[in-house]
């Protein structure tokens, strides 16, 4: 149940906003009919499914040409006449642009029908035009209706939710709108908009409406709760996030419109309408990624304008997004002190419509002078913490040494044959996953079904197992994770890895890319070439995709063979140096156990470029939860690293400094800090 519904709210207004994605199980059981235990789905397990061969723009066209099909050369897709619109289609006749419906995605070559909704991959489209498939000239690949289910947990929602104007206590009326900010937004804007308003569970509900006939295809609710000195914002989705492909706004979008703002709130979109009268759509996924379903409904704006945020990682996701579109006609409001997000910019009485006009543009030449840079150089230095990364929750210490996850960025991850480098890696992934990075696994060395068991293990804290009763739950909710998984398994060539992970990016706006191991791709290369050369070639690509895309990848190497009484060093990883030193992070998973028994595990940062911080801290682990970020049993301190040859080696003790306990454990953020960060910069 909804922690709204345990008490009433203190009053704020103007207070920071924060937003996190909840399931469908955060709503009250009232409004959820049916059994609590739901069906699978197809996707249960996401994974990521792409052509043998990558689709290029070339082939497309060459296809269309060679099939005598006339088509328009758009931003981001290929518009042409569609062979699922019958004869009982309504056409509009005033203009001959019309009647090219079809949008053909340039990247994927996935296809949208804007007349019937029907959709489908390249090869359906192939298919339907040469007349092979069950109905697919006929339009059998409409668009998925929602569930039977979703219908009815749909419509019992929206029939009880109702415009905050019509509640019967005023005061409950201005205390929604000073919780969700919307003092200043009046009935007619929330009218225009549909918005409507849930009293049991004390959240605005935003409606999803087919573009075709205005139908009811989902919801969204949005509930607020006052946290300290901000809001906390709670969404909910219907049908689930993944499948939840609303853009807020869309139906009150006219075909003569050519420009338009992006937000990724709902409550923006609102602010931003009421203040400039622009065309304002809402990203069903805020920052979090943007879908490709949904580029043809852009295609008709010339202008495009991206206003997500106040933070660094909102600028970060407009950037993205706009090579997505097409930069050259995306334009990015940059987040500041007097450039807010837009409902807050309109409650601070600023000029929304003179905000815009600074907008600057998303694309510019190869070389560019500081005068471009000076901003972002300045948006770094005034938000330090933002620039380090996404911290990690269960690895504070891990924190102290590295700053945090960022992207473009290329981090390799070594130890011994049986240290647990896999669990740990799943565990560090999982960690930032939770908190909104979509990530990628590719796992050549075990199948994506186990890989997912010891990561739901994690997730859950403890095994389900003994407890099946919650794996539904569990389930649920790990299924909401932005979480895909590659579907390769042993050797591998670096091309279809690289190709994937390209699609990963374009279509689920994957930022972290997780590969276990890079041996599994050396036996694809030819057995002329020489493996040193071979993993040189691998390593340099990987580096220039993080660069290139703007992605953080792990690379989890082995080591080559060391005496079992002897640390790894960065010297250690198999191969030449290149690893080591195109990487921007080596991480190295010490397993002192397999020697001196339990208690003698623990993680070295042996490279760090951000800021040049090394050190290691004790691990750990946990077989019960799969884990190594326990909370420690005694208080423990990281070591310190005078230089790449070796650790500093002192005896353990219970008060000196640099003291490590024979049976440490690692600090999972909860409570006081055991471990107080002691580093050095490398020599």
């Amino acid at each position: 149940m909804w922690v709204l519904l345990r008490g009433a709210y203190p009053l704020r207004i103007l207070l920071p906003l924060r937003g996190v994605w909840m399931g469908r199980r955060g709503l009250p059981r009232s409004l959820v009919p049916g059994s609590s235990r739901r069906r699978y789905r197809k996707e249960a397990l996401p994974a990521l499914e792409i052509p043998v061969l990558p689709l290029t723009t070339t082939e497309i066209r060459q296809y269309l040409r060679a099939h005598g099909i006339p088509f328009q050369d758009g931003y981001s897709c290929l518009r042409a006449p569609s062979p699922f619109v019958g004869s009982s289609e309504p056409k509009d006749q005033t203009s001959a642009a019309t009647s090219f419906s079809l949008f053909i995605d340039k990247t994927t070559g996935r296809f949208l029908c804007m007349t019937s909704l029907a959709e489908g991959s390249w090869e359906d489209f192939q298919a339907s035009v040469e007349g092979r498939g069950d109905g697919a000239k006929e339009g059998a690949l409409l668009t998925e209706a929602p569930e039977a289910k979703d219908i009815e947990e749909i419509r019992r929602i929206w029939d009880r939710a109702i415009p905050l104007w019509e509640l019967p206590d005023p005061e409950e009326a201005q205390l929604a709108r000073m919780m969700f900010g919307l003092t200043k937004v009046t009935d007619e804007t929330l009218r225009r908009f549909s918005v409507r308003y849930l009293r049991p569970a004390r959240s605005l509900v935003f409606p999803w409406f087919s573009p075709r006939d205005l139908g009811l295809r989902g919801l969204k609710l949005l509930g607020a709760e006052g946290q300290g000195d901000g809001v906390h914002y709670m969404e909910t989705t219907i049908p689930r996030p993944g499948a939840y492909h609303n853009l807020f706004g869309l139906p009150l979008i006219s075909r003569r419109d050519v420009e338009v703002v992006l937000t990724s709130r709902e409550l923006d979109s609102l602010a931003l309408n009421q203040s400039t009268g622009l065309p304002t759509l809402a990203l069903p996924r805020g920052t979090i990624c943007l879908p490709p379903a949904l580029l043809p409904y852009l295609e008709q704006f010339r202008r495009i304008v991206f206003w997500l945020g106040d933070d660094l990682r909102s600028w970060e996701a407009a950037k993205l997004f706009a090579r997505k579109l097409n930069s050259k006609r995306c334009s990015l409001v940059r987040p500041g002190d007097q450039q807010p997000r837009p409902l807050e910019a309109m409650n601070q009485g600023l000029n929304l419509s003179r905000i815009l006009r600074t907008a600057l543009p998303a694309w510019h030449k190869s070389i560019v002078s500081f005068q471009q840079l000076r901003e972002e150089v300045l948006g770094e230095i005034s938000n330090v913490e933002q620039a380090a990364g996404v911290p990690w929750s269960r690895f504070p210490d891990l924190n102290r040494l590295l700053k945090g996850h960022r992207k473009g960025e290329l981090t390799v991850f070594t130890g011994p044959t049986g240290s647990g480098k896999t669990t740990f890696i799943s565990e560090y992934a999982l960690d930032l996953c939770t908190q909104g990075v979509n990530t990628l696994w590719g796992s050549f060395e075990i199948s994506n079904v186990r890989l997912a068991r010891v990561m739901l293990t994690q997730f859950a804290m403890g095994r389900l197992e003994q407890q099946l009763d919650k794996y539904e739950e569990w389930a649920d909710r790990f299924e909401d994770l932005p979480l895909y998984f590659m579907t390769f398994h042993g050797q591998q060539s670096i091309r279809s890895v690289i190709d994937t992970m390209q699609h990963a990016v374009y279509v689920y706006d994957v930022c972290h890319v997780v590969i276990d191991n890079l041996q599994f791709m050396m036996g694809h290369e030819q057995l002329s070439t020489d493996r040193i050369a071979a993993q040189d070639y691998i390593v340099g690509a990987f580096r220039k995709f993080a660069t290139d895309n703007s992605c953080h990848v792990t690379l989890v190497i082995h080591p080559r063979k060391e005496d079992d009484d002897k640390e790894l060093q960065t010297a250690s990883i198999f191969g030449s140096a290149k690893a080591s030193q195109e990487a921007d992070n080596v991480l190295i998973l010490q397993d002192r156990k397999l020697v001196t028994g339990p208690g003698k595990r623990y993680l070295q940062v042996s490279k760090n470029r951000f800021d040049g911080d090394v050190g290691v801290f004790p691990l750990e682990f946990n077989k019960n939860s799969l884990t190594f970020s326990i909370p420690p049993k005694s208080k423990a301190r990281l070591k310190k690293i005078k230089d790449d040859n070796g650790l500093v080696a002192k005896k353990p003790s219970s008060g000196k400094k640099g003291a490590m306990p024979q049976n440490s454990e690692t600090y999972s953020g909860q409570g006081p800090n055991p471990y107080q960060s002691e580093t050095s910069k490398p020599s």
